[in-house]
This record gives structure tokens, sequence and C-alpha cells, in this order.
């Protein structure tokens, strides 16, 4: 297995070997680290590029260039280092360091520069553990990443309990990387996993919610569920929905159900596969949507996600249902839902349920055509009257104001309604009817 060689237009690339170039011309050791080395490997292009050297920050800032370098983390021997375009990116300069001990499960207490060996044995997997020399076209793997790397193997370095007991995100992590490479969790590195799987709500709900977004919106997201059931993190993360807290309980059927249609999901979206995940919640015994996407909104909430996030997520969850037999829906419900910028995620999902439960397509069809069918201003026309028109009327704002706009503007998108002046007719005519 070689390095994948790569274009001359690859600038975070070209940028990152300046960096190593750059270092070892002020005389100091420098190799590329950890992700970077793992994924070139492999043949896939790093999303950013680690460096690790023996220069400690100051000399590192020293060497770029105050207005080229940015100290993020100095304690921990950190600084970035900006590429001279935006296209060339940032390349994260770190010192070879040894960590002392985690005392809040994630960042140690203390740190002390080390060799490149030392460092090596602090990080989490051997995958994730090696370097690389890319002006001698070297790897350098103190931990066996290599052999594991071609295995398809996830395995922690060190003792898993170590390694995961310093930050429980690690156990996490493990889920990730495995299923986004097709890789299987080495047997100890898996039964860490299961022992400290209860320790994984000591981690900040942001971290785990940046790593579901992760394991959510790639291909493998069903794999990682799957992962997570085997591994018992599932009703930790989710104890009122999956555990021992659930009003509900699920059955084994149904998470296979749920996995199935993750699995037919196409589209790169967190949202999406997140109500999917928790479609259970939309199906207790309820047929009020506020209900159901106040159980939504609780568990957005404890994962501390954006409104955006949990807006999007509670509005597929709902409006899946809603479309169940939706040639019989009227055009008042369709046209808004078709409208709506997340249109895409929900007829993504519709199509994944119709694929994993093999049933029909039928409501993925009839919306499908219908969106593609009809211009913007059909699904979306300007209303044909509005607040003004009603206050012409005399009618004072509440509750009547609110149902008479309501009532033309489904009448306008039934296209019972076609001009302003059938509008202001209807109007008249069902003002008159209430105020009798």
């Amino acid at each position: 297995m070689t390095l994948s060689t790569q274009d001359s237009e690859n600038l975070p690339r070209d940028f990152a070997v300046m960096v190593v170039e750059t270092l070892r011309g002020g005389g100091f050791d420098a190799l590329w680290a950890g992700g970077c080395v793992r994924d070139d490997l492999l043949g896939l292009t790093p999303k950013d590029y680690d460096v690790a050297t023996n220069a400690i920050p100051e000399q590192v800032v020293a060497l770029f260039g105050k207005r080229k370098t940015v100290p993020v983390g100095v304690s921990f021997g950190v600084v970035m280092v900006l590429g001279p375009t935006r296209a060339h990116g940032q390349v994260e300069v770190a010192t070879f360091r040894t960590d002392g001990k985690y005392l809040d499960g994630r960042r140690p207490s203390a740190v002390s520069f080390c060799s490149a060996k030392e460092d090596a044995k602090r990080r989490d997997f051997t995958i994730n553990g090696m370097f690389y020399d890319p002006v001698a076209d070297e790897v350098i793997d103190y931990v066996g990443g290599r052999n594991d790397l071609s295995a398809g193997i996830v395995r922690a370095i060190g003792d898993p309990i170590a390694r995961f007991t310093e930050d429980k995100l690690r156990m996490l992590r493990a889920v990730r990387f495995a299923a986004t490479y097709e890789f299987e969790i080495e047997d100890s590195t898996c039964a860490g996993i299961v022992a400290l799987r209860g320790d994984i709500t000591r981690v900040s709900a942001e971290r785990i919610a940046q790593e579901l977004r992760r394991m959510l919106a790639h291909p493998t997201r069903a794999v990682s569920v799957a992962q997570l059931r085997a591994t018992g993190v599932l009703e930790i993360l989710f104890p009122n929905v999956f555990g021992a807290n659930a009003k509900v309980a699920v059955a084994m059927d149904y998470l296979d159900s749920i996995q199935d249609v993750l699995g037919h999901l196409t589209l790169p979206n967190f949202e999406a596969a997140f109500a999917v995940l928790l479609d259970i919640i939309v199906r207790r015994d309820t047929n009020e949507a506020r209900e159901r996407s106040a159980w939504l909104q609780k568990e957005c909430r404890s994962l501390r996600l954006s409104n955006q996030e949990s807006d999007c997520i509670c509005w597929l969850a709902v409006t899946v249902l809603t479309c169940q037999n939706a040639r019989q829906l009227p055009l008042h419900v369709v046209k808004p839902i078709l409208h709506d910028k997340r249109s895409d995620l929900l007829l993504d999902i519709l199509d994944a349920r119709s694929k994993a439960h093999l049933q029909s397509s039928d409501d993925v069809v009839f919306l499908s055509s219908y969106r593609t069918n009809s211009l913007p201003q059909n699904l979306n026309p300007p209303p044909l009257v509005d607040g003004a028109d009603l206050k012409k009327l005399d009618i004072v704002p509440g509750p009547v104001f609110k149902l008479l706009l309501t009532t033309i503007r489904n009448e306008q998108l039934d296209e019972v309604l076609v001009t302003r002046e059938q509008a202001l007719a209807r109007l008249d005519e069902i003002y008159r009817e209430s105020a009798c």
C-alpha cells in the first residue's frame, strides 16, 4: 500500500508539504500525522492535514510569522499555520507530546513534549496513530496502524479501557470509523466500549451531537446505528426512546425496520436520518402533531441541536405521516409541503420507507411528479387578500381575523378561488355568515 499521488493543483496538500519542508529548513523534525495519513493510505483525499513536530509553539510562530499563525492551543502545543490563500487552507501544527492524566474525560491535565514514538502511543486508534514523511514518501508506524488499515480493523492503541477512560467520545469515534471505512472493531476494543458505554453521558451534548452528525450524514449511517445497538450505546444515548426510560418498548424488528430505512436514504443529511432514527416517538399513542413535535423537540434539546436542525427534524418526522395517502390530501396541504425547501429531504425519506418496507411508492411518485410539473408561483402564489382587506371590513385582529385569512388562502391553494374579485366576494360572504 503506497500513498496516493495527487495533482499539483491540490493546493492543501502542496501547502501541507511546504509546512513540513519549512519546519525542516528551520532545523526541526516534521511529519504528517493522524487522519490525513490514514485517508491518504486509503486513496482518499484528506479533509485537512495535521503536522507533528519537535518544534515548540513559540518556535513555530517565529518560523512562519505571527501574521500567518494562530496559537489555537499553545498549552497543548498546537498552532494553526495559515496558507497563502484560502484555497491552500490551513495546517494544524502540533508538538510531539505525551499526555498527563485526563481529569475531565476529554483533555489531559498536563502535557509533556516528547518524541514521535511516544506521541503515537497517546493517540486513540492505530489507524490514526501513523506518521508520514511527504518528502521521503515514507510511512512511520510505531503502533501497527498500517497492518490494521490493510486488515480493516479499528483497534485502540494500548489498553482500550485506558483510551476510552481518557476520552469517552472515542467510543463513538470507533463506531464512526468502523462504519465509514467498512471496518470491524477489534474484539477487545469493542469489549471496552460495552464495558464503559454508560460513561458516554459524561461527554458534553455538543460533542456527542457532532459525532452523530458525522455518522448520520454518511451513507453508512445504518451500519453506525447497528453498531450502536450491538454495543448498547444507542439506549444510553436515547434512554427515553430506546432505553429503560422509554414509555413505549421498541421491538427488535422495529429497530431493524429503522435501520432498513436509514440504509435506503440517499441524501447526505443529518436531520433526515435523525428524524428516521426517532421515528418511534412520532408513532406514540397520540395523533396530535403538536405532542409528537414536543417529544422530538425534547430529544433535540438534550443534544443541544440548533433551532434550525430541531425545526427541520420535527417538520420531517410529522410531515412524513401527513403524506400517507398523499393523493387524497387537499392541495392546500400538498402545495406548502412541496414548496418548502426541506421537501427534498421529505421525499428522500418517503422513498426510503417505500423501498425498505417493500411498500407502494405511490405517495413519493405523486408528490415528486406534482412538484416537478408545478411552477413555483403555483405552489406558493401571492395571496389574493391580506390583512388590509379585512381591516376595510372593520374586522379586528384576533382569532376570527386569522380564521378568515386562512380560509381564503386554503381555497386559493385548492384552486377554488382564482381571482382577487372572487376572493373578496368570498371573504364578505364568510364574514357575514360568521357574524350571524
